[in-house]
């Protein structure tokens, strides 16, 4: 999203792709930028999502379930382990891990180390294990989950930080995290305000804004990105949608996208779930 300006007046321009053709709204703001942009940026984006993006994550959803339900429990159990295979790979080396694929999937599923560096290998068994754990959690998000995933990931390699909140100043890139002394408050507001809108957002805007949130409070000295994409998948399953993972080829337009806003970031993750499930609408126009 956009501010433009055309004769003398401000406004917003959103573009988004509408059956297969690109899309442009605009909403009026004014002569000058109002104080209050941030807000009117994200009630008119919400405006956008519902008139298309909205309906097909519903699409998606609906097509997702009924699917689900066709596999028998074995198949199921499959095709998590897959699944867990192929998040822990895509986060992990998105975090510089040196373990492939392929290994990967020989560690998990074969116990098969390779020789890599044991940290690497330590870290993918453990993160397997504890994405496990995760889609099976039934508690609300608190700060004693937060710190217990992160210390089941961290515990043999980095012992020292694992499921330990920062107590020192972390910058990521060009960004500055806050103060380690309002980190406590701030993850406590978070999990206030993820109490609050779970159920009310729609689940997968929600997980945008879960992780966006997490990631700027950067609570743990390391393994930030690990747990916020932990989070995605946590947010997503309790409301039995289709996971998504974010994937190591694709990091750069995901690093793009976290140092724009916050609605900027949700528009980014929006679109890249439905490429990602295309194949539902494709069945549903077939």
């Amino acid at each position: 999203m956009n501010i433009v300006q055309a004769k003398g007046y401000y406004m917003l321009l959103h573009s988004f792709r509408k059956s297969g053709v690109i899309t442009t709204r605009t909403r009026y703001l004014g002569k000058t930028i109002p104080k209050d942009v941030e807000q009117r940026k994200e009630k008119f984006l919400r405006q956008c999502l519902k008139e298309d993006a909205f309906k097909k994550i519903e699409s998606i959803q609906k097509k997702f379930r009924k699917e689900w339900k066709t596999y028998p429990e074995t198949i199921k159990e499959k095709m998590l382990l897959d699944l867990s295979i192929d998040f822990t790979y895509n986060t992990n080396a998105i975090e510089g891990s040196t373990i492939t694929l392929e290994e990967t999937e020989d560690l998990i599923k074969r116990k098969i180390s390779p020789q890599k560096d044991i940290r690497d290998v330590q870290e993918t068994i453990n993160h397997a294990r504890t994405f496990f754990e995760v889609l099976n959690e039934k508690r609300s998000l608190s700060l004693p989950i937060l710190i217990q995933w992160h210390n089941d990931i961290f515990h043999d390699t980095k012992n020292d930080i694992a499921g330990t909140l920062r107590q020192y100043h972390v910058k990521v890139g060009t960004y500055m995290a806050p103060d380690w002394q309002d980190v406590e408050q701030l993850i406590k507001e978070f999990v206030v305000w993820y109490r609050k809108n779970e159920g009310v957002l729609n689940p997968v805007e929600f997980s945008a804004r879960v992780h966006y949130k997490f990631e700027k409070i950067h609570p743990f000295g390391d393994g930030n990105g690990r747990i916020g994409r932990l989070l995605i998948a946590y947010t997503l399953q309790r409301a039995h949608y289709a996971l998504m993972i974010i994937e190591y080829k694709k990091r750069k337009q995901y690093y793009h996208a976290l140092t724009k806003t916050e609605h900027d970031f949700v528009n980014y993750f929006i679109q890249r779930y439905i490429r990602v499930h295309k194949r539902y609408l494709e069945k549903e126009k077939n």
